[in-house]
């Protein structure tokens, strides 16, 4: 081949690779191309954050609803993950709040996994595996086990829809409560019903820090509609830290036969049995942390005081109740249900009820609140009715079916 031919088909292979790059990537085949890649990266970073989450057991149980936990040795749980914990290993049980009583409260097994009668060894702790499923659900991967950010607790900003109960105005170093256990319909993956305790320090804005227990039904997260014991925590508004459970490093579990985020048994049923469950969270005073314990003197574990800022000294509310997320179907409001799916003035066994509302004051003594205030931010769709009567305290009947003819 001459010279000049040589650059002659060298022009025309550079025209040609010209052409092909400027035109638009809208091809059906560079479309399979980059589709796959973005896969393959997003497959990537699951199995990276499954790594975190997921840690080695030495013994592993099949729950009857498809759930998997792993009994994984205390002192390697994700807890111990996080650098203002790496090194430590869980700390003894704390002094119980003065005034405590456990008469009437022995449910041990409260959960599905359990039923089977196998259980975690001694020195490990149940948790429930994560999947690649899970993760895939989620709307984002890397904001999993995390709540959307509230602005306000009497907002429904994102969708969250609340009916609470509260105290504040004071110093709140614990609450506790008997919380009914429901399936209330939840109609969307991306929507969530839940019934649980808060305690909140610092302002409604980027500090605010919560200490979250309940039960929750929550399809994105778990894969079903079974309605599960967890926690929650976050030190800066639910933005960059705190999760769910054990889905990041944080809460640190001292308890070998409760799996957080696992499914609750029995639940109640309307004009039938009642099944509630008793949540005690309070701040030991000789070393600071904050403790969950479930029913008669089972202790779930503790959140470390050091994941803190304003929660370092004491709560400054202490909110009850339920909370549901809205994504308005079709652009009227959701059906999903809040508590049993019934209104408040419906009554016992019908409507889903808060009990036995208590807090732990400044010398760590257990008593009955106080000025307890009720607010539902949307009461055509879910409303709260307050009380106090002698076998009770305190407590509250709250809920609702979403849409309905003064809820479109």
């Amino acid at each position: 081949m001459s010279s000049s031919s040589c650059l002659i088909f060298i022009f025309i292979l550079l025209l040609c690779l010209f052409s092909s790059s400027a035109s638009p990537p809208n091809s059906t085949s560079e479309t399979e191309i980059l589709r796959p890649l973005k896969e393959i990266q997003k497959l990537k970073l699951i199995r990276k954050q499954l790594q975190k989450i997921n840690k080695p057991a030495i013994k592993t149980i099949h729950s009857s609803d498809g759930d998997t936990i792993d009994c994984v040795p205390s002192h390697n749980q994700p807890a111990f993950d996080h650098p203002l914990l790496q090194g430590q290993r869980p700390m003894d049980p704390p002094e119980m709040p003065i005034g405590y009583s456990q008469e009437n409260e022995s449910y041990e097994n409260f959960q599905l996994w359990s039923l089977s009668g196998e259980s975690c060894p001694e020195g490990t702790i149940p948790i429930r595996r994560t999947t690649e499923q899970d993760m895939l659900r989620a709307s984002s991967v890397r904001r999993f086990g995390r709540k959307i950010r509230r602005v306000r607790r009497d907002s429904s900003s994102n969708g969250h829809e609340h009916a609470v109960g509260y105290v504040s105005g004071s110093q709140y170093y614990g609450a506790k409560a008997s919380i009914n256990v429901w399936t209330p319909r939840v109609i969307s993956q991306y929507e969530f019903s839940l019934s649980q305790i808060w305690v909140i320090a610092g302002s409604f804005a980027d500090d605010l820090n919560t200490i979250e227990a309940g039960w929750q039904i929550s399809p994105e997260l778990y894969g079903d509609t079974n309605p599960r014991f967890f926690t929650y925590w976050t030190s800066d508004a639910y933005q960059a830290t705190g999760c769910y459970n054990l889905l990041c490093s944080g809460f640190v579990q001292t308890n070998n036969r409760i799996a957080i985020g696992a499914a609750i048994s029995p639940v109640s049923s309307y004009k039938g049995g009642q099944f509630d469950i008793s949540l005690l969270i309070w701040k030991d005073p000789k070393h600071g942390h904050w403790w969950l314990q479930f029913g008669s003197g089972t202790l779930v574990g503790y959140w470390p005081v050091s994941l803190f800022t304003h929660l370092r000294e004491h709560g400054n509310m202490v909110q009850f109740g339920g909370e549901i997320v809205n994504t308005r179907p079709g652009g009227s409001h959701t059906s999903t249900q809040m508590g049993s799916g019934h209104f408040a003035g419906e009554g016992f066994g019908k409507a889903s009820y808060f009990r036995n509302l208590q807090m732990v004051d400044w010398d760590n003594t257990l008593i009955p609140i106080s000025n307890l205030k009720v607010l539902a931010d949307h009461p055509n769709c879910y409303d709260i009715r307050g009380g106090v009567n002698r076998v009770w305290g305190n407590y509250f009947y709250y809920g609702g079916p979403g849409k309905n003819s003064k809820c479109p």
